[in-house]
Parts: C-alpha cells; sequence; structure tokens
C-alpha cells in the first residue's frame, strides 16, 4: 500500500513558528548589520560615501577556496614526518600528550600507539613542498602554485568544534566563516 503525499501539508510544514521566527530574526539582524557597516563605511571614507582604497595594491584576482571535510588529514597528505616511523606502535610518550585527553572516542582506550605514515612523501617544485606523491599525483605537479598554511592550531580535540574554530574563529557556530570573507 502507498501512502500519497498531500503538498499542502508538506507546504504547511516548511511554515512552522520556530521556522518564521528563525528566517525573520535573521532578516532583522542582517538588516541592523547592513545599517551598522553603511555608518561605519561612511565614517572611514571621512563622509565621502566611499572607503578609502587599501594602503597595499591588491594582487589577487580571484580566489578559490576549498574545504573538503571528510578528506584525508592534511597530516596524511602534506605533513612529512620521518619521526613516526621510529616510534611506529609505541606509546605516545608523556611529555607529548602533557596529561590532556587526545579524543572522546579515545578515553576509555588504554593504549594509544603512534602510527607512521601511511604513504610516500617527496618534495615537490621548486618550493620543495612535501606532497604525499601517492595520494596526490596530480597535486604534486602543481605544488608551486598553492599556498600551503600550517601554522593553524586549535584547543578543540573533536573534529566539529575544531573545524567551526578554524572556519571562524571561535569554538561556537553561528560567526561568518572564513569562506564568507573570501
Amino acid at each position: 500500500m502507498s501512502i500519497e503525499r498531500d503538498p499542502r501539508l508538506e507546504r504547511c510544514a516548511l511554515h512552522t513558528r520556530r521556522t518564521v521566527l528563525g528566517r525573520g530574526g535573521l532578516g532583522i539582524g542582517a538588516a541592523a548589520l547592513s545599517s551598522l557597516l553603511g555608518r561605519e563605511a561612511a565614517a572611514v571614507a571621512g563622509g565621502e560615501g566611499r572607503a578609502h582604497p587599501p594602503h597595499f595594491a591588491p594582487k589577487a584576482k580571484r580566489v578559490i577556496y576549498l574545504f573538503q571535510n571528510g578528506a584525508p588529514s592534511h597530516v596524511d597528505l602534506f605533513d612529512h614526518k620521518p619521526a613516526l616511523q621510529r616510534w611506529h606502535g609505541r606509546q605516545i610518550p608523556p611529555e607529548v600528550r602533557g596529561g590532556k585527553r587526545l579524543s572522546t572516542m579515545t578515553a576509555n582506550q588504554n593504549d594509544k600507539p603512534c602510527l607512521s605514515e601511511i604513504t610516500k612523501f617527496a618534495r615537490q617544485g621548486e618550493s620543495g613542498a612535501w606532497v604525499a606523491e601517492d595520494f596526490l599525483p596530480h597535486t604534486a605537479e602543481i605544488a608551486d602554485d598553492l599556498c600551503f598554511v600550517k601554522s593553524m592550531h586549535t584547543t578543540q580535540v573533536n573534529h566539529a568544534p575544531a573545524i567551526t574554530y578554524f572556519l571562524t574563529g571561535s569554538e561556537r557556530p553561528g560567526k561568518p566563516s572564513m569562506g564568507a570573507w573570501m
């Protein structure tokens, strides 16, 4: 027996009180932000109605920002760590852990061994960037055209809050992300 769907009921389900209030709140917030930014832009421009140009000539014509959550880790793709070969299978030293919790997934796990790299790394291009050549052969060919940011860190041990922190600068969701600013 098949159950037929009533499009009228489906449309009503889209307009719950919570949805209307949520969307309305975003609209009010966007209007307030627009109003505030308009005043700030006029103040920066000295009342001329347009902002001053930046203190340097912009060079970038386009930005392609990719955030591919769920892809292999940067540690497995761009961070060559030869010392892990020597430490493979041995327990993570206490001075490395510093008494901190590693992850909720390993909270009840007694053994916490080091794992070596799972692929071969090679220096690529004139820059000598380390790239996992088995995993990313085409990326290795264009290594000199890429920008590798290796200075990011977080205090979070779990992926979701760490990703939120990385993209927005806050561990709590709701802030504009790096992709939004680009």
